[in-house]
């Protein structure tokens, strides 16, 4: 059954196929945590989000989740590849989207504290969830 709080891609490539299934992998693994996703792959001007959800903490949080994966190690982790403009173009869409205070679907937005965390997916199913990363 396709994900409600995704939107369906037309065309995809190999890597989109890759980054999909780590996203739901990600998803599940936040459901499993009791977390509610909000949305998945959330456009805001030029950019995207990942995942937005609500963490039930304590204290309860939204949070903004930027999903990595990778296949290899050979050219370093998947930490890595989230550098300073990466996390500016995330912070960037999350307040423009705080600004608009809903969601594409046009749901309300939560007003909760906001963190921003990275999940990172690995070969062989290792998943590695930093809080307070971005």
């Amino acid at each position: 059954m396709p994900d409600p709080a995704r939107p369906v891609r037309r065309w995809t490539t190999p890597a989109q196929v890759a980054g999909d299934a780590a996203e739901d992998r990600a998803s599940t693994y936040l459901m499993e945590l009791g977390w509610q996703i909000l949305a998945r792959n959330v456009h805001v001007g030029r950019f995207e989000i990942d995942i937005v959800a609500i963490d039930p903490g304590p204290p309860r949080q939204l949070v903004v989740s930027e999903v990595r994966w990778r296949s290899r190690r050979d050219f370093g982790l998947a930490e890595e590849t989230v550098d300073h403009r990466k996390r500016s173009r995330i912070r960037r869409a999350t307040y423009a989207l705080l600004q608009l205070g809903r969601l594409p679907d046009r749901s309300e937005l939560p007003r909760l504290p906001l963190r921003f965390d990275l999940i990172v997916l690995e070969p062989a199913g290792r998943l590695r969830h930093h809080r307070h990363a971005l």
